[in-house]
């Protein structure tokens, strides 16, 4: 996008929306004609593509703060304001180069003069310089900045999504993503994600990204690790929760435990109580090289029908337990607690 477009072109109205609107508006109403004149929705059709990279580059410019700032100033020295390069002096009718700086950048070069080597008031305006050198050329050696000439600048870095599960994530994989070019238009990428990668994390994918003189910019994916119905990773080791019945649990058994590679055998000692966790080394993934463990916590699951065979042992297991409580420990260390809560200190 050249400083010629943002003098000619009017990306409020190729939006629809008024000067004034805000970022939600711009925003919904880019989502609503990128839909409606997407090439996917419209057979191919050249006019619908035309449409949609207008879209795009609108929506470029109005959806980041700063480049609207500049894209406003610009736009009202095209409606009457007129400056002069290096003098600083007002035209007819309009503010000075150091007024246009001062009202963009909070402040302007004093004395009526813009300072030698003044370039960048902050990162991200660089197409403002080139903007200005395309307006400005003809008039100090093509460009401003004591007619210093800027070298090409990279494309823009241009952002995308990856859902993978936990399997993908902790072992790596290859995704295809949607980036959306403001120029281009959509476009498929390919991404590599390495081993271990977090949710949340952002992978670079280099020359990918959007077009410019110096080269095209990158592509940052971020990743999103959907939840898994069996497992949880906790950054060292693989999770898993594992139902046993009250009788192996009480007896003692060995039980089959599900991993990514397969399954792994658990042997469960006699008397195990619900909630216990045991390790399972070198039965986890391996990530980055390094093996991990599995930690697989036992739960004791408590049928919600009974048999009517089930139900009498149950039963007899009661009886043969005469007045065992297994809560008498529970209750005499909260009167304990409720006897020191009430003592003088």
């Amino acid at each position: 996008m050249t400083g010629q477009d943002w003098l000619e072109k009017d990306f409020y109205a190729v939006l629809g929306v008024p000067k004034n609107a805000d970022e939600a508006a711009v925003k919904k109403a880019y989502r609503a004609l990128a839909r409606k004149h997407h090439p996917d929705a419209n057979g191919g059709d050249p006019a619908a593509e035309k449409r949609f990279k207008e879209v795009g580059e609108a929506y470029s410019v109005l959806s980041d703060a700063e480049k609207r700032q500049q894209y406003d100033a610009v736009r009202a020295m095209r409606s009457g304001a007129r400056f002069t390069a290096g003098s600083g002096a007002p035209g007819a009718g309009g503010a000075g180069f150091e007024d246009l700086f001062g009202g963009m950048f909070g402040g302007a070069p004093s004395a009526g003069r813009a300072r030698p080597g003044y370039r960048r008031s902050r990162e991200g305006s660089a197409e403002f310089d080139d903007l200005l050198a395309d307006l400005l050329g003809q008039q100090g050696g093509g460009g401003f900045a004591g007619g210093a000439t800027r070298g090409p600048e990279k494309g823009r870095d241009l952002a995308a999504t990856a859902r993978v599960g936990l399997a993908q994530a902790l072992q790596g994989t290859e995704v295809t993503v949607q980036v959306l070019d403001p120029v281009a238009g959509a476009r498929s990428v390919h991404a590599r994600l390495p081993g271990g990668v977090r949710d949340g994390q952002k992978v670079r994918v280099r020359g990918k990204g959007a077009r410019g003189s110096g080269g095209p910019g990158d592509v940052l994916v971020t990743v999103r690790v959907e939840p898994d119905e069996v497992f949880s990773w906790d950054g060292t080791s693989l999770k898993v929760s594992v139902p046993v019945t009250f009788a192996e649990a009480a007896l003692g058994a060995t039980v089959a435990v599900p991993t990514l590679e397969g399954v792994a055998r658990l042997k469960v000692p006699a008397g195990t109580p619900s909630g216990r966790t045991f390790r399972l080394k070198g039965r986890g993934p391996a990530v980055k090289g390094t093996t991990t463990d599995v930690l697989a916590t036992v739960v004791v699951a408590v049928p919600q029908k009974l048999s009517a065979a089930a139900r009498a042992a149950v039963e007899a297991l009661r009886e043969a337990e005469g007045d065992a409580d297994p809560r008498e420990g529970l209750l005499a260390a909260a009167e304990r607690s409720r006897s020191r809560a009430g003592a003088p200190t």
